[in-house]
């Protein structure tokens, strides 16, 4: 199935700039009408509060803040403009106990890197046809 996507906003929270430029130029080739970036869990959450996007996409391992500690500030700061926006989380890292912490801090889908455009789109899909 094939969603417009003109209307929404997505943050992409990722230190490694190539990571960052392809995510958002896959994003933007989707039809995405908003792509709003950050270089790290600090700078995304303040990005995050000024934006109020549909869709978060995180990087697990970043400094000074992970994307599991960013994902948790989303869910429970008293402050978080929507603690239900779906959050994907990109990772290199698949084992189960990994997947069930992220779950367990609120992380709505998992991207394991590397990825593709498909595999991006069907987790775009996911968050739209089945939010949690």
């Amino acid at each position: 199935m094939s969603y417009q996507l003109s209307r929404i906003c997505i943050l992409i929270v990722e230190d490694n700039q190539p990571m960052l430029d392809i995510t958002k130029s896959l994003l933007l080739t989707f039809g995405v009408g908003n792509v709003v970036t950050a270089k790290n869990g600090n700078n995304g959450f303040k990005k995050f509060m000024e934006h109020d996007p549909d869709i978060i996409i995180a990087d697990w391992m970043m400094k000074p803040m992970d994307g599991i500690t960013f994902t948790q500030q989303v869910r429970n700061h008293p402050n978080s403009v929507n603690s239900f926006v779906p959050v994907i989380l990109m990772t290199g890292f698949s084992e189960k106990r990994r997947v069930l912490e992220a779950r367990d801090a609120g992380v709505t889908e998992f991207l394991v890197k590397p990825f593709n455009a498909r595999d991006l789109y069907k987790r775009i899909a996911q968050v739209i046809e089945r939010p949690r």
